[in-house]
């Protein structure tokens, strides 16, 4: 306890000296205070009065600077213009617009207008000096023999190195003073001149240069028609690069070869419609979607030729070869019966027009855009000639109700029926009845093989309505029964029993029954020579199999018959004499028809 006493005694002398020096520092730091004070209030005016010196003098030096620098640009005027004058020289393109660009802004600081119209003049002589170089640059590059072109079209452009130089060229020429930004600038009329002249002889120039190039194309075009595809062919003459320009004076050549192309290939189709139906089409599909971006091109042209418009003259040429050539295919689908083309051995194998009909029918669908629009213009029907009729009263509707799909179907339906009557009528004119229905069996199968059941364009069937499939199913029977009839029908009647004629047993029926063998017989080998001369739908295995079922289906059991049933009443101590093959026989021969 004494020790704890004695230290507290002696924390508590420590504390009481600590509080005496912390006193004695509160004291010397506030007179310290207090001096600070004094000394702030003394120096201020000092410091007031030199900050003042110090803004003088930073005037001075600017105005100093400025003089230097006015001077300076007094003592470069005849520099400048001697640089001027001579004019943009090589690898200092730079150095001249720069020069040029100061001198414009210093028109707004010369103190009097004689100064300005100096430096005014020195700009105007600077911007010709920069527009005949860009003139020059243009020349370079659309002078000499266009490239040779390739199968595919390339646009020509400037050469890399000249579109170094003319990009930053026409960058600068862009921001010279004109009227319409600069009103009040010396120069800025005379520079507005000089660059509509720049730009018109561009213009002059690539449309030229651009024609050239364009030619051996637009020649391709021409004749490539004789032997490309009609729809790639259409399409090729309907690229964009025959249309695409800005100025009037630049689509001017353009234009005209765009019209002597056109020109060309409607007269080459004209010559022979039916064999450019498919050009005509196509070439007035591409160009209908050209018609947007055109008539963008037409707002830029010149007020004294907004009212020409050639890409629609054009499409009006094409789209009148249009409008002739449905009637005229139907008129050729009718000529045919009477005119048939060349069959194979026998003239039982698919002949050109039912051929030509389906290659027909496989392009309709690429160019739909374009048959859609003609047959509505032509109206519904009215491509049927020489009908007497008008269709578009009573059956059909008026062509402003029915949609161009609809359209399409009905002359797809009046195609198909015209190509089904012509095949009857041609089927008719053969000498023998036997090989004409052959004849139009193949050729029925064919066409509706090719058009209803395994089409060669996947969008074929959506041209094909209801009624019209059932045409074709309807014709394909028919067809196929007039077969059975006019080359079965004899062999069935060979088997026929007159119960009237002849008493079972007798003499006269039984040989009566043996000539009934002998004919079938001799019919069976007759059909099956017509049918060694004479295919029966070559063309699709399938189908060729279900007739020879059908045909054995319909003699077979009825020779079965027929034979069992004379065997029972025995009318001959020899039938094998008579019966010369067994109904097995005759089947595996009836299959033997059609292998």
């Amino acid at each position: 306890m004494d020790d704890d006493s004695a230290e507290i005694e002696l924390l508590e002398q420590n504390l009481n000296k600590t509080h005496q020096i912390s006193k004695r520092m509160i004291s010397i730091l506030t007179g310290l205070d207090v001096r600070l004070v004094k000394l702030e209030k003394s120096i201020l005016p000092l410091y007031t009065e030199t900050q003042k010196l110090n803004h003088r003098s930073l005037n001075i030096d600017r105005a100093l600077s400025k003089i230097d620098e006015v001077a300076s640009s007094q003592e470069g005027t005849a520099i400048e213009e001697s640089l001027i004058l001579r004019g943009p020289q090589p690898g200092q393109l730079e150095v001249y617009m720069d020069t040029l660009e100061r001198l414009n802004a210093a028109i707004a600081f010369k103190a009097s207008d004689a100064d300005s119209r100096e430096t005014a003049r020195l700009v105007e002589t600077g911007a010709k000096k920069l527009t005949q170089l860009y003139t020059k640059l243009v020349a370079e590059g659309s002078s000499g023999s266009p490239p040779i072109a390739g199968l595919d079209f390339t646009p020509v452009m400037f050469p890399p190195s000249l579109l170094a130089s003319l990009k930053p060229l026409v960058a600068f020429l862009r921001t010279l003073p004109l009227p319409s930004t600069h009103p009040s600038h010396p120069a800025a009329p005379a520079i507005f001149t000089t660059l509509k002249e720049a730009q018109r002889g561009y213009a002059d120039m690539r449309g030229t240069w651009n024609r050239k190039s364009l030619e051996t194309h637009a020649k391709r075009v021409i004749d490539r028609a004789e032997t490309l595809d009609g729809v790639v062919a259409g399409k090729e003459f309907g690229t964009p690069s025959m249309l695409a320009s800005t100025y009037d004076t630049l689509l001017v050549p353009l234009l005209n070869l765009f019209t002597d192309t056109q020109s060309s290939l409607t007269s080459l189709i004209k010559r022979s419609l039916h064999k450019y139906t498919f050009h005509a089409l196509s070439a007035y599909s591409k160009l209908s979607s050209l018609q947007p971006q055109w008539e963008t091109l037409l707002i830029r042209r010149g007020d004294g030729r907004k009212d020409m418009n050639e890409l629609r003259d054009g499409l009006n040429a094409i789209k009148g070869v249009c409008l002739r050539s449905f009637p005229e295919f139907l008129a050729d689908l009718k000529l045919a019966a009477t005119t048939p083309g060349k069959g194979g051995e026998m003239g039982v194998s698919l002949t050109d027009f039912v051929i030509s009909t389906v290659q027909y029918m496989d392009k309709l669908p690429e160019v739909e855009e374009a048959v859609g629009p003609v047959l509505h213009a032509l109206g519904d029907g009215n491509w049927k000639m020489g009908d007497g009729k008008r269709v578009g009263k009573g059956q059909r509707s008026a062509t402003g109700d029915v949609s161009e799909r609809t359209l399409i179907q009905h002359y797809v339906h009046d195609v198909i029926t015209t190509t089904i009557n012509s095949l009857t009528a041609v089927s008719r004119t053969q000498r023998r009845g036997a090989f004409g229905s052959i004849f139009l069996l193949n050729n029925i199968s064919y066409f509706q093989t090719r058009i209803l059941l395994k089409p060669t364009h996947p969008r074929l069937s959506e041209f094909i309505s209801k009624p019209t499939a059932d045409t074709l199913a309807s014709a394909f029977r028919t067809a196929k029964a007039g077969y059975f009839d006019a080359n079965f029908s004899p062999l069935m009647q060979a088997l026929n029993e007159d119960r009237e004629k002849e008493k079972v047993g007798s003499s006269a029926w039984k040989a009566a029954t043996k000539e009934k063998f002998t004919r079938f017989y001799d019919l069976l080998e007759e059909v099956g020579e017509r049918h060694r001369m004479a295919k029966v739908l070559e063309e699709d295995e399938d189908a060729r199999r279900a007739v020879g079922e059908e045909t054995v289906k319909l003699v077979v059991p009825s020779l079965h018959r027929f034979t069992q049933k004379q065997r029972d009443k025995e009318f001959s101590k020899n039938p094998q004499k008579y019966i010369k093959l067994s109904t097995e026989e005759v089947e595996t021969q009836i299959r033997n028809f059609y292998k």
